[in-house]
């Protein structure tokens, strides 16, 4: 398997305001960007070359990769006019494939973070001669995922849409997002309409008595689509909890960037990155948070598991608890925000306290109801 497709077409809206002007996977996870990670664990695995299927804010990700080279990879780019869904992405992004009709393709999305071996997945998929084979997770509660029985020798039997209750939770395997296709199997997809994988493709593949199977792998794994995800996501990278060749340094109790400047009695634990060009001041106590370039965190101030995007502005003492701060935000000092506070880019807290009434809207849509206490 030398060839793979990423799924990095999504727009990441309830990563909002960190997404509202960077797509989800170039978002800094552990010091690089999230997609980082991913394309050097596919390159570890043996893969040369990958088609990143793209459509939101799509020339940014050529921006930040070009041809791959300094990867180690050849990377293509083919992006969706309109949204095409995730079976439809893989079948538009394999025009540019090369593999032969009966060579494994790996087939992975941009925003999970996840350990499983993709060798062992590959071996596992020739070894057995099949179709697709899935990567599958269990989960303790499964209720928000699509869930994939499979039977005594691995063969899938089943895709099961969320369940609605109780009697239909048959199994806490979920589909995990990351896929080997024989090249073939993806030929077969219907090309330029809307095609749900889960929902039409793979189905279809029972229904005619193709070889599925699912690989029940224990390794770490999270879907980074949630604010709070993608803060633990960060953190457990940098504390070697998952690993990752784009690590930008040892693991630890934080990553400080080169260029970064913390004062000497400033606290930092829990996993905390701090990006190149940020500031934090005296007296300030940041844990299990990512400072994005060129952010500063004023005296005497705490962050708790929260993201402060780049060159937002905490002011001294002001305490953030889940918080995700806009680029380019400033709050102004003494603040303390509600935890699961968001801030949208640009936007200005005056010095007291502020409680939200409301879910922020995009950066340059702010409509919040304030309280202000004195």
């Amino acid at each position: 398997m030398s060839e793979a497709i990423l799924l990095v077409g999504g727009q990441g809206t309830r990563l909002r305001p960190l997404t509202s002007h960077t797509p989800k996977p170039l978002l800094p996870v552990a010091g690089v960007p999230f997609l980082t990670h991913q394309l050097a664990r596919a390159a570890a695995a043996g893969v040369t070359r990958i088609v990143l299927a793209t459509s939101y804010l799509a020339e940014l990700f050529e921006a930040e990769y070009g041809n791959g080279a300094r990867l180690g990879l050849e990377l293509e780019y083919v992006t969706e006019e309109t949204a095409l869904g995730t079976g439809g992405a893989i079948r538009n992004a394999a025009r540019r494939l090369r593999s032969a009709p009966g060579d494994p393709v790996l087939v992975f999305n941009g925003d999970i973070l996840s350990g499983v071996d993709i060798a062992a997945l590959r071996a596992h998929h020739r070894a057995t001669g099949a179709d697709v084979t899935l990567h599958l997770k269990r989960v303790a509660d499964p209720r928000a995922f699509g869930l994939v029985p499979t039977d005594a020798d691995g063969r899938v039997t089943a895709f099961l849409e969320k369940p609605q209750t109780p009697e239909e939770i048959i199994t806490d395997q979920i589909n995990a997002g990351c896929y080997v296709f024989t090249r073939s199997v993806i030929d077969r997809i219907p090309p330029d309409r809307v095609v749900s994988v889960e929902r039409e493709t793979f189905p279809a593949l029972l229904a005619t008595n193709a070889h599925v199977r699912g690989v029940v792998d224990e390794s770490y794994w999270l879907d980074l689509g949630t604010p709070a995800a993608f803060v633990q996501g960060s953190a457990d990278l940098v504390r070697g909890r998952v690993t990752s060749p784009a690590l930008p340094g040892p693991a630890g109790d934080a990553l400080v960037l080169p260029g970064a400047r913390v004062h000497p009695g400033a606290l930092l634990s829990g996993g905390t990155v701090v990006a190149a060009g940020a500031v934090i001041d005296e007296g300030a106590v940041v844990e299990g948070s990512v400072v994005m370039t060129g952010a500063r965190i004023g005296r005497s101030a705490t962050v708790h598991a929260s993201a402060v995007g780049r060159h937002a502005r905490i002011g001294t003492g002001t305490s953030l608890d889940a918080a995700v701060i806009g680029d380019g935000a400033t709050l102004a000092e003494g603040n303390e925000l509600p935890p699961g506070v968001r801030i949208a880019c640009g936007a200005r807290i005056p010095p007291y306290s502020v409680r939200l009434s409301a879910p922020p809207t995009p950066c340059g849509q702010e409509h919040h109801t304030r309280e202000h206490v004195a």
